[in-house]
């Protein structure tokens, strides 16, 4: 098998490890991260009702605050506006779910972002 796929394999492992513990609830909802080679996206869930409560990613940041979508400096900005906006929306406390994704980098850079911004968890 190729690395990637080994890769790709270990994560979905972790995630469904992680997954079982961390749920969304209407009080607290799930904070979920997910980072590709070029973007990172996040997104408040409530999974008692299974909806979307805020989404944001690199693509809708404005991009010309972003050089570049795939590093540590747009995951911040993607941190803040998550923060922004769900606390718009009066959510403030919220449980984080890295995905399966290793704590640190985008994902860490993401996080601290958020927590800066106001979000508790």
């Amino acid at each position: 098998m190729a690395k990637t796929a080994i890769k790709t394999i270990t994560r979905l492992k972790r995630q469904v490890r992680v997954r079982k513990k961390v749920r969304g609830t209407t009080e607290r909802p799930r904070l979920n991260v997910f980072k590709s080679a070029r973007h990172i996206y996040a997104q408040i869930i409530d999974d008692t009702n299974g909806t979307t409560l805020v989404a944001t990613s690199t693509l809708t940041v404005a991009p010309e605050d972003i050089s570049s979508t795939g590093n540590v400096a747009a995951a911040i900005l993607v941190g803040k506006e998550v923060a922004k906006l769900s606390i718009a929306k009066g959510i403030s406390t919220v449980v984080f779910d890295r995905n399966g994704f290793l704590y640190h980098g985008r994902i860490k850079a993401l996080a601290d972002s958020a927590r800066e911004s106001g979000l508790i968890f």
